[in-house]
């Protein structure tokens, strides 16, 4: 049998699930210990669970091309590195910068960078 993880994340990838459907059960699977995936592995820093008002619960990524938004995406912050990876031009180093700010407990924009043709990806933590 597969890990529960990768068949909610499965669904999600196949559209049978969409990111905010997702999100509540992510977050059921890693109460119950059922998963690691999240951005800080085991120590529950990855998404604010009902008793964690203050943590951000979602990664809002914008990206633009030529100036104009083209993706307006609102992801459950436990969906980790699994959407974190397929967001268009971002680097391993920039990655990396956005998991170190969700895993520190940062709200709001953590990530903003527009070339001179008016593209580029701004990512808001909620």
């Amino acid at each position: 049998m597969t890990d529960p993880l990768e068949r909610v994340l499965e669904l999600v990838a196949n559209g049978r699930l969409t990111a905010d459907e997702a999100g509540p059960i992510l977050e059921a699977l890693e109460a119950r210990g059922a998963t690691k995936a999240g951005f800080g592995g085991t120590d529950g820093a990855e998404g604010a669970g009902p008793g964690e008002p203050g943590k951000a619960r979602y990664a809002r990524v914008e990206v633009k091309e030529g100036g104009r938004r083209v993706v307006d995406l609102r992801v459950p912050i436990s969906l980790g590195r699994f959407a974190l990876a397929r967001v268009p031009g971002l680097s391993k180093e920039q990655i990396t910068e956005v998991e170190e700010a969700v895993v520190s407990g940062a709200r709001g924009p953590i990530f903003d960078v527009e070339d001179a043709d008016g593209d580029g990806v701004r990512i808001v933590l909620e």
